[in-house]
């Protein structure tokens, strides 16, 4: 039985509930009330030592992070549509994982968590950030209907959420004509599910 330890309102825990859907997988949601820090209690911290969420428990099998629950979901109950196993392709969701880890974690994430939970950032920053970030892909995107080997993979889950909900950073998406076109595809996508913001 697949165990997701959840919070709503993260992108992060979003991105895995949207490959959860995608795959078609029944699991049960725990909720972890992170305002009170219930991620930080003695009972989660025997779960996740590092005390964040998502964690996912697949019948004792334990994985924290998020872009690493979708390589596992993606590898265990998916197929090559989603993570490819060939080198190349692999390699081209891989830096998208980094992307989301990185770029988009100091941006539009950080720029959300700024004025939707008050959080201490320096919002000059994770703006210039979001913009720079918004630019490149919106370049990227150019040519393209999906972030690589056309079609939607564990990439485009990886990053959607944040850029999604980058007007909850006070980030317009109207300047970045072919992300935005992306995130309307993207919400097509059959079991596609939502979350507040979206």
């Amino acid at each position: 039985m697949l165990t997701l330890y959840d919070f709503t309102l993260s992108g992060n825990c979003y991105k895995v509930r949207l490959l959860l859907s995608f795959l078609d997988l029944a699991y049960e949601a725990i909720a972890i009330d992170l305002p009170a820090r219930a991620q930080k209690s003695e009972q989660f911290l025997q779960i996740n030592t590092l005390g964040q969420v998502p964690t996912l428990d697949d019948d004792n099998i334990v994985i924290r992070d998020s872009q690493a629950i979708l390589v596992y979901l993606a590898r265990r109950y998916g197929d090559e549509s989603w993570l490819p196993n060939d080198a190349e392709g692999l390699a081209l969701i891989t830096q998208w994982l980094s992307n989301a880890a990185n770029e988009i974690a100091h941006g539009p994430a950080a720029a959300r968590a700024f004025y939707l939970m008050k959080r201490p950032v320096d919002i000059e920053l994770a703006t210039q950030r979001t913009h720079a970030l918004l630019a490149a892909m919106d370049k990227h995107l150019q040519s393209r209907q999906w972030l690589e080997l056309e079609r939607p993979t564990i990439a485009d889950v990886a990053c959607f959420p944040y850029i999604a909900l980058a007007h909850q950073g006070h980030i317009a998406l109207q300047d970045y004509s072919h992300v935005a076109a992306w995130v309307a595809r993207f919400k097509k996508l059959p079991r596609f599910i939502g979350m507040p913001g979206l």
